[in-house]
C-alpha cells in the first residue's frame, strides 16, 4: 500500500543537509514496512538491523563511539558490505539499545555520508533515562495510521484519491456518494495497516474486527511491559474511558468519567504516557484565538482521542451494518467517530490540535488551526446538519480570513464560511 510519507523520505535522501532520520509513531503503524520499502525503491542495497532482543548489538554500541568499529560490526551482523553512497542503514526498535540512539550524533558529526533511518516506539525514543539524546543531530518524520486518502489508494481508488489531492471540488461533489460510502467503511476499518490489509485480503469485516481487537490487546499488554508498574492501572483506566469521554455531548476530558472523585494529579502521568506512545491524540482548549495558538492554551482543559478511528469503532463494538447502512441507532457516538476522524486527519497533516470554548458558554468550536499566518476555525458536523451557530458567533466576533464547516454536505463557498466535505478536509487544508 502507498504511504504519502514516502515522498518525504525521498526528499530527505536528496537533501544536502541530511542527518540521521528517526521515524516516530505508535507501534503497528507501519514504520518497519516503510523503511524497508524505501530502501527497496531508492537504494541499491539495504542493511536492516533489528535491536529487539539483540545482545550482540547492545555490546557493540556499549563499547565506544568509534564509527569505523561500529560499521565493521554492522557489516558482520548483516553479512554484507556497507557502501555509504548506495546503502540504506535501517536501525529498527532503536529504543532497545539506548546507546545506538546516542551514536546517531556521532554519525551526524563524523560520518554524514551514511544514510541512516531509525525507528522505535515514541516511548522508547523519548524516555530512556541516562541516555544522551542527539538533540539537533537527527531529523524527524512522523508516521500515523493511513489517512483517508491513503485508504482510498490502498483500495485501488486512485482516481478518487487524485481528485481530492487536486482540489477539483466539482468532481468531488459529483462523486459524493462514493466518497461517503468509502468514508463510512473507513470509520469501521480505520487506518491501521494490518486492518486495511485484512480487508484487502479477505473482504470480510468480521476478520477486520478480529485484527483490531488483537491490536487493542497488544497495546494493553504493552502497558504492563513498558510503563512503571504503579502507573499501569491508571493508564488502563484512562484508555478504557476514551469511548465514554467521546460519546458525551461535551467531549472535554472529565476525570470523574475515569473514576469517581478522580483528580488531575492522579492521572496526569498516565495520560502523558499514552501520548508519548502515540496511542492518544490530545486537543487543548485555547482561551483566545490569537497567534500563536500555543500561547493561549489552557493546559488543564483538553479532549483525548484514540490514534485510529477504526480502533475506536472496535472499542465501541460497533457492528458493520450500523456504519455501512447509515443506521441511526448509535446517535451520539456518530459524532464521536466524526470528531475522531477529523482529529487524526489533521494530525496526519502535521497540525497541532486545539479547540475553542468561552468560559460559561455552551458554544464551542471543535477545532481551531494555525496555518501560516492564519487562524482557521473548524466546526464539525456528522451528517448534513447545516446549523453552525458556534461558528457563526465566532466569525461575528473574530472575523477570520477563512472559516470552515466540515460535514457530509457538498463543497461550497458562502459569504462567511466554506463548507468542506469531511472526506476532503485534509486535502483542502493542504491546498490553502
Amino acid at each position: 500500500m502507498e504511504r504519502i510519507l514516502m515522498s518525504d523520505l525521498l526528499a530527505w535522501k536528496n537533501s544536502k543537509k541530511r542527518k540521521p532520520l528517526i521515524i516516530r509513531g505508535a507501534r503497528q503503524v507501519g514504520k518497519t514496512w516503510i523503511m524497508k520499502e524505501f530502501g527497496r525503491r531508492y537504494f541499491e542495497n539495504t542493511v536492516y538491523i533489528s535491536f529487539d532482543n539483540n545482545e550482540h548489538m547492545k555490546h557493540v554500541f556499549n563499547m565506544d563511539m568509534d564509527i569505523k568499529r561500529i560499521i565493521s560490526s554492522l557489516k558482520l551482523e548483516a553479512g554484507r558490505d556497507i557502501i555509504p553512497e548506495n546503502t540504506l542503514l535501517i536501525f529498527d526498535e532503536i529504543q532497545e539499545v539506548p546507546k545506538a540512539l546516542t551514536a546517531l550524533k556521532y554519525f551526524c558529526e563524523n560520518a554524514p555520508e551514511y544514510y541512516i533511518v531509525a525507528a522505535g516506539s515514541l516511548l522508547g525514543v523519548a524516555l530512556h533515562t541516562g541516555t544522551s539524546f542527539p538533540v539537533g543531530k537527527v531529523d524527524f518524520l512522523n508516521l500515523y495510521p493511513l489517512n483517508y486518502r491513503e485508504f482510498l489508494m490502498a483500495l485501488g481508488e486512485n482516481g478518487l484519491a487524485e481528485v481530492l489531492a487536486a482540489g477539483d471540488y466539482a468532481l468531488v461533489n459529483a462523486f459524493r456518494d462514493k466518497y461517503a460510502e468509502l468514508l463510512r467503511r473507513y470509520y469501521y476499518v480505520g487506518g491501521m495497516p494490518e486492518a486495511v490489509q485484512t480487508l484487502l485480503d479477505t473482504d470480510n469485516m468480521e476478520q477486520v474486527r478480529k485484527i483490531q481487537k488483537e491490536l487493542l490487546v497488544y497495546y494493553e499488554n504493552d502497558f504492563s511491559k513498558h510503563a512503571p508498574m504503579e502507573t499501569v492501572p491508571r493508564i488502563q483506566m484512562v484508555w478504557n474511558s476514551i469511548p465514554a469521554q467521546l460519546a458525551k455531548e461535551n467531549k472535554k476530558f472529565i476525570y470523574g468519567v475515569v473514576r469517581e472523585g478522580a483528580r488531575a494529579k492522579d492521572f496526569e502521568l498516565a495520560i502523558q504516557w499514552l501520548q508519548d506512545c502515540g496511542l492518544v491524540l490530545k486537543s487543548t482548549r485555547i482561551k483566545k484565538p490569537g497567534m500563536p495558538l500555543i500561547a493561549y492554551m489552557e493546559m488543564s482543559t483538553f479532549k483525548i482521542y484514540m490514534l485510529d478511528v477504526g480502533l475506536l469503532s472496535a472499542r465501541g463494538d460497533l457492528d458493520a451494518k450500523i456504519l455501512l447502512e447509515r443506521n441511526r441507532i448509535f446517535g451520539e457516538f456518530k459524532g464521536a467517530l466524526t470528531e475522531q476522524f477529523v482529529a487524526q486527519e489533521l494530525t496526519a497533516a502535521g497540525m497541532n490540535l486545539f479547540y475553542y470554548a468561552k468560559e460559561n458558554s455552551s458554544g464551542e468550536l471543535d477545532f481551531v488551526l494555525q496555518k501560516g499566518t492564519r487562524i482557521i476555525p473548524v466546526e464539525v458536523k456528522a451528517e448534513e446538519n447545516l446549523q453552525a451557530k458556534s461558528l457563526k458567533a465566532y466569525c461575528a466576533q473574530h472575523k477570520p480570513e477563512i472559516a470552515v464547516r466540515t460535514s457530509m454536505s457538498d463543497y461550497r463557498e458562502q459569504e462567511w464560511m466554506i463548507n468542506v466535505p469531511l472526506y476532503a478536509l485534509s486535502a483542502f487544508l493542504e491546498g490553502i
